[in-house]
């Protein structure tokens, strides 16, 4: 088994306990985050319906339009803001933060900050 494949797989393990423990209701949904070498996804979810209430990336002209690359923890804080700004207008003002098995530090904790500071609380 090659070193990224067992990278891969422990991250699996860990989202696996994570996602055990965290689970988003209507009142409290799960704020999801995935993280690629280039881009890093955001998304505020309601498990019960399973439906994606509030979604922003990378991707999304809105967030990369001032970015250079959007593969650094400068991306991420502009995730962070623009995904507690989209849901700060749903009214959506806590969530449960899964971190899909990624390690916090880095860009994962740079979204998290950045989302707090704008106004979501978790």
């Amino acid at each position: 088994m090659s070193v990224a494949n067992k990278r891969a797989q422990a991250r699996l393990k860990r989202q696996v306990r994570v996602r055990r423990k965290v689970r988003g209701t209507t009142g409290r949904p799960r704020l999801c985050i995935y993280r690629s070498a280039k881009h890093i996804y955001a998304q505020i979810i309601e498990d019960i319906t399973g439906t994606t209430l509030v979604a922003a990336s990378t991707v999304c002209k809105d967030v990369a339009d001032g970015q250079k690359y959007t593969g650094n923890i400068e991306a991420a804080k502009a995730v962070g803001e623009a995904i507690a700004k989209k849901a700060l207008e749903k009214n959506i003002k806590q969530v449960v933060f899964d971190r899909n098995g990624f390690l916090y530090h880095g860009r994962i904790q740079a979204l998290a900050d950045a989302a707090r500071e704008a106004g979501l609380s978790f």
